[in-house]
C-alpha cells in the first residue's frame, strides 16, 4: 500500500519544515510527499535535500486568491499518477504525530473519509517547538471525537469534517470527485467537500492515534481579514446546497457592522457603510477556524441544488 502525503503551502516556511521533520520521525514514512506551492517560489529550495524527499508542484493564484480547492486536486492528481493507494492531506501548520500515517493506512477502506485528532498548540517557547514535546503541550480539540489509539469512531457528523488532517483511499477520492474549484480564497471548500462525500454515501470515521499538532500563528476572531472570501464562498455554497455555511462568523461580522443579512434573497452582503476599521480584532492563540465545523448551529447540508 502506497501512502502519499499532500500539503499546500504559501509562506509559513518554518511550519512546513517542522511538518517535514515530523514525517521523517514517524513510525511509517510517506511513500510520496507532495507539496503544492501556491505562488511561493521559495519552497522548492527550502525543502530540497531534506527527508522525506518532497515533490514540489507549483500552482498559480486565481484572481489573486489562494486556490485551495484546486491545489488539493492538483496534489491528489500528482500522487495518484505516481501510484498512491491512500491520500493523506495535512495542513501546512500541522505536524504529524509519530503514528499518524500508520493509523491512517491501517484504517483506510473504500467508502470512508478518515479524520484524526488535531491539538492546537500554544505559542512556541523561545527555543521553538520540539517534536518529542508536542503531545504534552495541548489536548485534542474538545469539539470533536478523540478515540483512543487503535479505536475508530464511525458514523461521524460531516459538519465536523476538517481539512487540517484527513485521509481516504484513491477509490474514495475518485468517487467523491475532488474539491469544487469554484471556491477560491478562504472558507467553505472543505464544508462543500464533506457534504458531497456524505451525499454519495461516504462515511466519516474518526481515527484514534492519527494525531496532528497545529502550530500556533496569529489570527483574528472573527476573521475579519477574510470577510470578502467568506461572503463570496458562502454564496457559492448556498447556491450549491441551499444553506449558508459559517453563519456564526457572518453573525459576528453583522454585530460589528461589516455585513448585513437580506431576508428577501436569503443572502449576506457587505454593508455600504461597513469597514474593517470598525471590527475589533484580537489574537486567538489556539482556537480552530470555524470553517472546519465549529458548533455554531450550522444545519445539515440541504439537498444539493443544480
Amino acid at each position: 500500500m502506497r501512502v502519499a502525503v499532500i500539503t499546500l503551502a504559501a509562506g509559513r516556511h518554518s511550519h512546513l519544515l517542522l511538518q517535514q521533520a515530523g514525517l521523517a520521525r514517524g513510525t511509517r514514512g510517506p511513500d510520496h510527499y507532495v507539496i503544492v506551492s501556491m505562488a511561493d517560489p521559495e519552497i522548492a529550495a527550502l525543502v530540497v535535500d531534506r527527508s522525506p524527499t518532497a515533490d514540489v508542484l507549483d500552482v498559480s493564484l486565481k484572481n489573486g486568491r489562494l486556490p485551495l480547492a484546486a491545489a488539493r486536486n492538483a496534489g491528489a492528481a500528482r500522487a495518484l499518477a505516481a501510484g498512491a493507494d491512500v491520500l493523506v492531506f495535512l495542513d501546512v501548520d500541522c505536524v504529524p504525530g509519530p503514528g499518524l500515517l500508520d493509523r491512517y493506512a491501517r484504517a483506510a477502506q473504500d467508502g470512508a473519509l478518515l479524520c484524526g485528532t488535531v491539538a492546537y498548540l500554544p505559542p512556541p517557547p523561545a527555543r521553538g517547538y520540539r517534536l518529542d514535546e508536542l503531545a504534552h503541550l495541548a489536548p485534542p480539540h474538545p469539539a470533536r471525537p478523540a478515540p483512543a489509539d487503535g479505536q475508530i469512531v464511525r458514523g461521524g457528523d460531516p459538519r465536523l469534517f476538517w481539512s487540517l488532517s484527513f485521509a481516504l483511499t484513491a477509490d474514495t477520492w475518485n468517487r467523491v470527485g475532488g474539491f469544487c474549484e469554484d471556491y477560491t480564497g478562504y472558507g467553505a471548500e472543505d464544508t462543500d467537500y464533506a457534504a458531497t462525500a456524505a451525499r454519495l454515501g461516504v462515511d466519516l470515521w474518526w481515527v484514534g492515534g492519527a494525531a496532528a499538532y497545529h502550530q500556533h500563528h496569529p489570527t483574528q476572531n472573527p476573521p475579519v481579514q477574510h470577510v470578502d472570501d467568506i461572503l463570496r464562498n458562502g454564496a457559492i455554497y448556498r447556491r450549491r446546497w441551499g444553506t449558508w455555511p459559517m453563519e456564526g462568523w457572518l453573525k459576528d461580522f453583522q454585530a460589528q457592522g461589516l455585513v448585513e443579512y437580506v431576508p428577501s434573497t436569503h443572502s449576506w452582503r457587505r454593508r455600504a457603510d461597513g469597514s474593517d476599521a470598525q471590527a475589533a480584532t484580537r489574537p486567538v492563540p489556539s482556537r480552530p477556524p470555524e470553517r472546519h465545523g465549529e458548533a455554531r448551529g450550522e444545519a445539515t447540508p440541504a439537498k444539493r441544488q443544480a
